[in-house]
């Protein structure tokens, strides 16, 4: 996804579609956490004037993490939507999205790219409960994993007050 700025300014009043297949595998050598990257489909477009170039994109695919409580692996999808802003002149722009400068007469969006899928990466994903049993041990010598059903324990000092709605009130009763 590189494009020289000579061919995006031929587009400059025409709409200028994307929709390409893009291997990032790449952000795994970033975050060892990912165990792999599916191809990712960007959609979208790029709106180009003299002095920037906005890319609105859709962005599909997943990723395979590892769960946080057993290691199996866990396809997290992504779908993430963004306007990606390249200032072709130096230019103070004020805005409140992030603005990217262009470096040279080329402007890549693989860098962007890798960096929106690594902000995407949650600190910690869970597997179904169904396929927890071809990962971590869940017990051991001396030990095993317990599941707790968490119970209302009514504290003792105030259960007096749960008999006052227990109750019925005399002046109800007509």
């Amino acid at each position: 996804m590189k494009w020289t700025l000579s061919q995006l300014q031929k587009h400059r009043s025409k709409e200028f579609p994307i929709d390409e297949m893009v291997n990032l595998d790449e952000i795994k050598k970033i975050d060892q956490t990912i165990r792999s990257v599916s191809p990712m489909h960007i959609t979208g477009r790029a709106d180009i004037d003299s002095s920037k170039v906005s890319f609105h994109l859709k962005i599909r695919g997943h990723l395979v993490l590892p769960c946080s409580r057993t290691l199996v692996d866990v396809n997290y999808p992504i779908d993430v939507e963004t306007t990606e802003t390249f200032l072709l002149k130096g230019l103070d722009y004020e805005t409140d999205e992030e603005v990217h400068q262009v470096k040279g007469d080329v402007i890549d969006l693989k860098p962007v790219l890798q960096e929106i899928l690594l902000l995407e990466v949650p600190i910690q994903v869970f597997c179904d409960e169904g396929s927890s049993e071809e990962g971590a041990p869940q017990s051991g010598k001396d030990w095993e994993v317990i599941h707790e059903q968490k119970k209302d324990k009514i504290d003792p000092r105030l259960a007096g007050l749960a008999k006052l709605f227990d109750q019925n009130d005399p002046s109800s009763n007509s």
